[in-house]
């Protein structure tokens, strides 16, 4: 009997203890007082308590989505498919190429091209990629060569490219998707009628 009252004490103590924790779990939520920017949403849920990390602080643990749903990568891949990758990290957002030929004018030295591509955000929009050329000229005998970061008129055309390509292929999956949904939706109201005559 003393057996079944510690038992009994214990559930209702616990009882009591999620029943407190109800009103913190499901608050209502305010648009305005919700940060934009994710690593802002996370930094405000973590201080709040209701993130978990592991390891150190600044670490981020492993994404789950796939790269072939998201639009921005799968475009990014099509636009710099002429050259191959020495990184693609679609977890740590980055695409690099290798070096390729930048057609050199002068004659005595061999010019080379990188391209960087830093995915900031998941959203198709202007702000969502950091593109940048690194460009490395070497003389003919091949003993000296220069890495510099260069501007050019490569990085907006490139970006450009990638956002009407990244468009389009959120335009086929929408229309795609919607044609799934009407289908089976169609599906289900023919099986309706079938069971409903007999």
């Amino acid at each position: 009997m003393p057996f079944i009252k510690k038992y009994f004490i214990y559930l209702i103590l616990l009882l009591l203890t999620f029943s407190g924790c109800s009103n913190n779990i499901f608050r209502k939520a305010d648009i305005k007082d919700t940060p934009i920017n994710v690593n802002d949403r996370v930094k405000r849920n973590i201080e709040e308590g209701r993130g978990i990390r592991f390891g150190k602080g600044s670490s981020k643990g492993g994404t789950f989505d796939f790269a072939s749903s998201n639009e921005l990568w799968r475009a990014s891949m099509d636009v710099l498919d002429f050259v191959p990758f020495s990184n693609a990290s679609y977890s740590g957002g980055i695409l690099i190429t290798e070096w390729f030929d930048g057609n050199s004018n002068d004659k005595n030295e061999k010019r080379d091209l990188k391209i960087t591509v830093r995915f900031l955000t998941n959203e198709i929009r202007s702000d969502a990629l950091d593109i940048s050329i690194h460009e490395r000229k070497c003389q003919s005998n091949g003993t000296t060569c220069s890495v510099n970061k260069i501007k050019s008129e490569l990085e907006p055309q490139i970006g450009l490219a990638i956002l009407k390509r990244a468009a389009i292929l959120e335009k086929k999956q929408f229309s795609k998707n919607s044609k799934d949904y009407l289908s089976k939706k169609r599906t289900t109201l023919e099986k309706k009628k079938i069971n409903s005559a007999r």
